[in-house]
């Protein structure tokens, strides 16, 4: 026992997770289902000129985002170069669309059944998003030059690998999600951000940079990720008491004494900020499919490319920064409501005879709880819009302009892999408890 306490609690953690033949089975479950992801994004589509489609993302820092989020496979235009991004795309809409019309508020308070129903729509949804995707890249690539004169009928072959690439993925996140360890989707994300953060890095250094200039870009970096652990993890207890026994499938449970609700002060994690990506880099691809070649003059649609263009310095970069930022802590706050509407703490104080000492149980907990945890998410809001904005400030003090888009995509690694670690944490401390380890 003296031996196994002296442990590193990192290393104990995962000796434990690997004695236990379920957990044991995730994660080599999910590690499976990464590797099929990364072999789905190697499968190339034909038609496609590589040398001028590197060429085309070395230009274009928007695609690059997007390529970013698929791990590299729209740089080889792949089956999978579309990623997850349209299912984001219609989760959001879903995400909007719910709030506003009856019928689909009437779906999300069935309860599981309501959830099933509203993931089946955002399914639907994203098959006519990932078909107009596929196509507006398709256009895009013939606009730029990467890609030649294709015959309708290969262009609605590629069109519907594309979309079935998309599904593909969304199916390997929900298997994940299902018989794995994490959220699907993010871990996807996570998978891709990792497989090209190699590459991307090695890139930066071949830039030949300023050494000071790369040397301050890492340290700040490196701060703001201290900063938003620190903020990941932080929450406020709630003290609760209680007063009374409760019965539970026919047997009595005392509950006496003094607890604490944890409300955390970022309780949505990364996606604000993944959802607020997705939607800044919507109008730029959009637009990119319309804009002028390389050369000619500009058009509208170029302009609005350059608007929403994350590598635009100050000040034309001002008005992308200011709507990415209201856009961080608008989600922060709406998906923070939604899933602490989701939780209805106050029903569930009250059912287990639970109450906030100098709080009357009911409505006034409600309201109680409510307001907390907006004063909570107000600053936690604020801290991660900060904190989204901060490697275009790093970028600003050091002139390094090739990691930019990397070190947001850092931030949603490290926001995912928190998540994953706590729920193997969670897991391990559920089987401690009841007596699966020793």
């Amino acid at each position: 026992m003296q031996r196994k306490e002296s442990q590193p609690r990192l290393i104990r953690a995962m000796i434990d997770v690997f004695k236990l033949p379920d957990l044991r089975r995730r994660i080599l479950f999910t590690l499976g289902i990464l590797v099929v992801f990364r072999f789905i994004a190697h499968v190339p589509l034909p038609g496609v000129d590589i040398d001028a489609l590197q060429q085309l993302f070395e230009q274009n820092q928007i695609l690059g985002m997007l390529d970013l989020f698929s791990g590299g496979a729209m740089r080889r235009f792949s089956v999978a170069a579309l990623g997850v991004y349209p299912y984001i795309t219609a989760s959001i809409i879903m995400q909007l669309l719910v709030p506003v019309i009856p019928r689909f508020q009437s779906i999300a308070q069935e309860g599981e059944a309501g959830q099933r129903k509203i993931n089946r729509i955002t399914h639907l949804l994203t098959v006519p998003l990932a078909a107009v995707s596929g196509y507006g890249q398709i256009a895009l690539l013939q606009n730029q030059m990467a890609i030649g004169r294709i015959e309708p009928l290969v262009v609605v072959v590629i069109v519907t690998s594309l979309t079935a690439g998309t599904v593909f993925l969304v199916w390997l996140g929900e298997l994940i999600t299902e018989r794995g360890i994490g959220n699907g989707i993010s871990m996807i994300i996570f998978a891709g951000i990792v497989a090209s953060a190699p590459e991307m890095i090695g890139r930066a250094f071949l830039a030949k940079q300023d050494p000071l200039g790369l040397t301050t870009f890492v340290i700040l970096s490196l701060v703001t990720l201290v900063f938003i652990v620190v903020f990941i993890e932080a929450h406020r207890r709630i003290p609760v008491q209680y007063a009374r026994g409760t019965i539970r499938g026919g047997r009595m449970y005392r509950q006496s004494g003094s607890t604490y609700i944890p409300l955390r002060v970022n309780t949505a994690g990364m996606i604000p900020l993944i959802f607020a990506i997705a939607l800044m880099t919507f109008p730029g691809t959009i637009a990119s499919y319309f804009a002028s070649p390389v050369g000619q003059d500009p058009n509208l649609a170029t302009k609005i490319m350059q608007i929403f263009d994350p590598q635009a310095a100050l000040p034309s970069g001002l008005a992308y920064r200011g709507l990415y930022f209201a856009l961080v802590v608008g989600f922060a706050f709406f998906y923070t409501m939604v899933i602490f509407e989701q939780m209805k703490l106050p029903q569930t104080l009250q059912q287990q005879g639970g109450f906030i000492p100098g709080v009357r149980p009911g409505k006034a907990t409600a309201d109680y709880l409510n307001r907390t945890i907006k004063h909570l998410t107000f600053g936690g809001a604020l801290f991660l819009a900060v904190v989204a904005l901060m490697p275009f400030i790093a970028r600003d003090i050091t002139g390094i302009t090739v990691l930019t888009i990397q070190s947001t995509a850092l931030l949603i690694a490290v926001g995912v892999a928190l998540d994953t670690m706590k729920q193997l944490e969670s897991q391990l401390t559920m089987r401690r408890y009841e007596g699966f380890l020793k």
